[in-house]
């Protein structure tokens, strides 16, 4: 299948979870042998208009993030010369939603809008207009799925899709050292671990380890927060590790406890959860970390820090374990394999089938 997908800005210009959101889904594809074509303003060196990398096709609708005005003026003809069976445009800016429903009408190629939401989903002309277009949207989760039928989407329109992980490579990596309760996430303004702490804290006349995963330039402060609680000799923060790195870690944990109040999807909690670990969240209006955990045994919703200490004494009942069958469902091969359903039945409405 030839998949055209259109971010005028990609994770080569800016580093954000959108951003890595949209280049995982079309390096699934990559990796299963479709065409797969990324329409972008210019990042490469050179006066190339394409650029290829990991099997995808960068092609520079535009000389780079200076030049917008000229990414939307092209982009329609672009797409419609390009013969696409799918068009997969990403949310942000909503301007380049429109450009692409041109070049959709155009190319005769079905639209799928990837709405990821990590920017907001601020409520403006532009964004109602672009959440008008589509013939399909996809979001991470049903909390941003509301964001956006706020915004005026036909609802049946609207699809969840969740980020993927690979449980293959989690099976690979060898479980790191036994830990009650590990918390991973960027120590920023965001990550309220002080909840966790605060929870634990409840719990000092017990025994249990627990470790922080992440850095950031809030980390200092939680370090003293921990010491004026007194449990600084049993919480241990790490830094920093890569991925493999982290799933040890969780194939080792217990606990995985989630207390962000923001997060449009719980990427880390997922491989942890994955990784045998058990879950703990505490619910946050912007946060859709709950739905993860709602339904299941080894699942716990919070809402103060003395549920959260309740819950993580709940969990030491439950078995200790190293994988989870239960989430091969967000497996790389099954989330492409739900995309690849979307576009197939978008190609059928559009009678291209």
């Amino acid at each position: 299948m030839r998949i055209a997908f259109v971010s005028f800005e990609t994770v080569h210009h800016r580093d954000t979870e959108t951003n890595q959101r949209f280049r995982t889904v079309y390096e699934l594809f990559a990796e299963r042998g479709h065409d797969v074509h990324c329409y972008c303003a210019g990042f490469w060196a050179g006066d190339e208009s394409t650029f290829e990398r990991d099997d995808v096709t960068y092609h520079a609708v535009s000389t780079g993030t200076d030049a917008r005005s000229s990414f939307l003026l092209r982009l329609p003809f672009v797409l419609a010369a390009a013969s696409p069976d799918v068009i997969h445009v990403g949310a942000q800016p909503p301007s380049q939603v429109l450009a692409a429903s041109w070049g959709s009408t155009l190319a005769r190629a079905p639209l799928l809008l990837e709405w990821y939401g990590d920017d907001g989903v601020s409520d403006t002309r532009w964004t109602r207009l672009a959440a008008g277009r589509p013939a399909r949207i996809v979001t991470p989760s049903e909390l941003v799925g509301t964001w956006v039928r706020e915004l005026g989407a036909d609802g049946e329109l609207v699809e969840t899709v969740p980020n993927p992980i690979d449980c293959d490579r989690i099976q690979r990596v060898e479980p790191g050292e036994d830990v009650d309760v590990i918390y991973a996430r960027r120590l920023d303004e965001g990550a309220n671990l002080e909840s966790l702490l605060l929870g634990l804290a409840e719990l000092r006349g017990r025994d249990w380890s627990a470790n922080v995963v992440g850095d950031g330039p809030e980390r200092e402060t939680y370090e003293q927060l921990a010491r004026d609680l007194r449990i600084e000799d049993r919480v241990t923060f790490v830094g920093e590790l890569d991925l493999d790195e982290r799933i040890a870690a969780y194939r080792g944990a217990h606990v995985f406890a989630q207390t962000a109040d923001h997060c449009v999807f719980p990427t880390e909690m997922l491989w942890a959860l994955a990784a045998g670990c058990v879950g703990i969240v505490e619910y946050h209006a912007n946060s859709s970390a709950h739905e993860l955990v709602e339904g299941r045994d080894r699942g716990f919703r919070t809402t103060s820090e003395d549920e959260l200490a309740e819950a993580i004494l709940a969990a030491g009942d439950l078995e200790h374990r190293a994988y989870d069958e239960a989430f091969a469902d967000y497996d790389r091969s099954a989330i492409a394999e739900r995309y690849l359903e979307q576009y197939r039945t978008l190609q059928d409405e559009y009678g291209l089938l």
